[in-house]
Parts: C-alpha cells; sequence; structure tokens
C-alpha cells in the first residue's frame, strides 16, 4: 500500500489489458466508416458536403494511382474558437497563449485500397526536418504553422512519404467527439496529473468525459504517484504518442459497439464530425467509408520511428535511427509490412 498525494492510502498498480493503437485524428475516419454501416449515407452526405476543405493542397498532394492510399492525420492545437468559461481553459488558453495553428499530433494512415489491411505509423513532433520551401531546419511541428500544404510537402520531402489525403482535427471537436459517444474508459496504475495540460487521475479504470481525454491526449508532463513521489515520464513526446494511440483505439472500439447498439447515434456523430475537422477538396468521406471500415474490422496495425534524441540550435529535437528504414519504406509504398512493429 501507498499513500495518495492527497491523503488516503492507494492500492498497488493495476495491470491493464495491452490495446492496439490508433490516432487522435482517426477518429473521423472511424466515424464515417461505422456511419456508412449504419445505413445513413444520405444524411451523411448532407451533413459532410459541409466539411470545411483545405486550400492550396492541389499540387502537393499525389495522385491515388497505386494499391493504398496514404493519409496525413493531424491533430491541431489551435486555440480559435476556446471557451473562457470552460472547466479547461486554464490548461488551454487562447489565440494569446498560442497563435495561428500547430500540429499537436502528426500520423500517416496506410490504407489498402482493397479494405484488406491499414497500417498507422506516428511522426514526432520534434523531429528535425528541413521545412519545405524555407531551406531551414527545424521541428517537424513548426511547418504547420505555415499550413497543412507545407506539412504535406515537407513530410514528402524528407520522409520520401506520398501524401494522398489530409484529415485535420481541432481541439474542440475532438472534445465534443469524445462526448458524443459518451467518453472511453482508459486504466491508470497509479494517481496520474500533468499539471500543464490540466490531468489528474486516480487509479483505476476511469470514464473519461471529452475535457479529460483532452488532458490525457495532450499530456507532455505526465507524472505518476510511486514509492511517494512524483515521477515523471521520461520519454516525453513519445510515451505521448503511445498513450494517444491506446486511448484512440479504446474509443473506437467504444464507437463501433454504440452504433451497433443505437444506429440513430450516427446522426449526432455526424454532427459532430461536420464541425470538428477540415479535409482536402479531393476527399469523399462516404465513398473512403466502405474499404475504412473493412481495414479497421481486421485490425490496425501500428508504428513508430525509431529516433534518438540530440540537440539542434538549443532545441531539444530527434533524428531517425537506421531502424526507421523498414517501416519509411512501407508507407512510401517501397516494400512489405513490417514483421514486428517498433510501437510495443
Amino acid at each position: 500500500m501507498q499513500q495518495h498525494p492527497q491523503g488516503g492510502l492507494l492500492d498497488g498498480p493495476r495491470r491493464r489489458p495491452r490495446r492496439s493503437s490508433a490516432s487522435l485524428a482517426m477518429v473521423l475516419a472511424i466515424v464515417v466508416g461505422a456511419v456508412g454501416a449504419a445505413g445513413v449515407i444520405r444524411a451523411a452526405n448532407q451533413r459532410t458536403a459541409n466539411v470545411e476543405r483545405i486550400e492550396g493542397l492541389e499540387d502537393i498532394l499525389a495522385a491515388v494511382d497505386g494499391p493504398a492510399v496514404n493519409y496525413l492525420l493531424i491533430g491541431s492545437d489551435s486555440r480559435e474558437g476556446s471557451d473562457p468559461g470552460a472547466s479547461d481553459f486554464g490548461g488551454i488558453g487562447d489565440t494569446n497563449a498560442v497563435q495561428g495553428r500547430r500540429s499537436d499530433t502528426i500520423m500517416i494512415l496506410r490504407q489498402e485500397k482493397d479494405g484488406n489491411g491499414a497500417a498507422l505509423m506516428s511522426i514526432p513532433r520534434d523531429l528535425l526536418v528541413t521545412i519545405a520551401g524555407s531551406g531551414k531546419q527545424d521541428r517537424i511541428n513548426s511547418a504547420y504553422n505555415r499550413g497543412p500544404e507545407v506539412l504535406a510537402a515537407t513530410i514528402t520531402q524528407e520522409l520520401r512519404i506520398p501524401i494522398n489525403h489530409v484529415v485535420d482535427v481541432d481541439f474542440f471537436g475532438f472534445k465534443d467527439l469524445v462526448d458524443t459517444v459518451g467518453g472511453t474508459t482508459i486504466c491508470f496504475d497509479f494517481v496520474t496529473r500533468d499539471e500543464n495540460s490540466g490531468l489528474f487521475q486516480d487509479p483505476g479504470c476511469n470514464l473519461l468525459d471529452g475535457v479529460q481525454a483532452l488532458a490525457y491526449a495532450r499530456s507532455r508532463n505526465y507524472e505518476e504517484f510511486r514509492d511517494g513521489e512524483w515521477r515523471k515520464d521520461p520519454t516525453a513526446d513519445l510515451g505521448r504518442i503511445k498513450r494517444q494511440q491506446a486511448f484512440i483505439s479504446t474509443i473506437v472500439n467504444a464507437t463501433l459497439a454504440k452504433l451497433q447498439a443505437d444506429p440513430f447515434l450516427a446522426s449526432d456523430l455526424i454532427d459532430s464530425v461536420s464541425t470538428a475537422v477540415r479535409v482536402d477538396n479531393g476527399l469523399d468521406p462516404i465513398a473512403a467509408a466502405g474499404t475504412l471500415r473493412k481495414a479497421f474490422s481486421t485490425g490496425l496495425v501500428t508504428y513508430q520511428l525509431d529516433v534518438r534524441g540530440e540537440t539542434f540550435n538549443d532545441k531539444a529535437i530527434l533524428r531517425l535511427n537506421d531502424a526507421s528504414k523498414p517501416v519509411l519504406d512501407y508507407f512510401r509504398g517501397l516494400g512489405p509490412l513490417p514483421v514486428a512493429p517498433l510501437a510495443e
């Protein structure tokens, strides 16, 4: 037994099941795929017609002419539309704290066009790259501040991965999506906090609402109260990637299960998606629904890039290790699916 940091005693660490992983921005793809299965295509077409489109990508995106499609999935930390009265405003702030849009999460979803498989690769925000069109080296998340077209071009230029479509989800849309499906359950071994994001959870399997889920997904200063003291996760952004992937995996499963039990939930989900995301002009969400749903039902293989930490211009950055090549080659369309994912 150990003492709770706010008083009382705690049981020992609780084991949690291993979960497959998914992406923060995968919510759109999951919802659209599930909506197709729920048989409300007409309503979906009407609502998704209102989804905001991202301009300026026409000369960046690759034509969809191969056996697979690559989606660039972006979780944006834009503060546009933040509510000073919201319970998490102190942990998020407004446009005075963060101006414009920055990529909080960057992932590539590779979907086989026949629907027989899908794989997801996370790109660390701190990966050092040369920003497309600038000739300057910086962390990859800074590319998005110049626009999604610059981020897509940077990924194609630096990682040699062709991008066919772009999906962008913001903070506030993410919270709405989580609340629409009734939250999701995450298990914690210890008392857990992040004073920057507003995360605080007691041990156990806890139902997180949209505000709590966002605090968990955003956490970069993740701490657990173990052996009488707070211990910070030393893996920083890499640890956050794993937590994000595990979190969305649970909400994916919960969403599909609830839609099977209550098909009318699809209407609310479509409304949430329509205001939560931006997509490129060439993406037809409904047309993609069938193969996405089939791919997800057969399981999603997930990867993290093998990287090392360094310092560049007084910034902590990450560089790729040679072990990342098989994963990159698969997403480039140059090699087979690696047998053993790097993210375990």
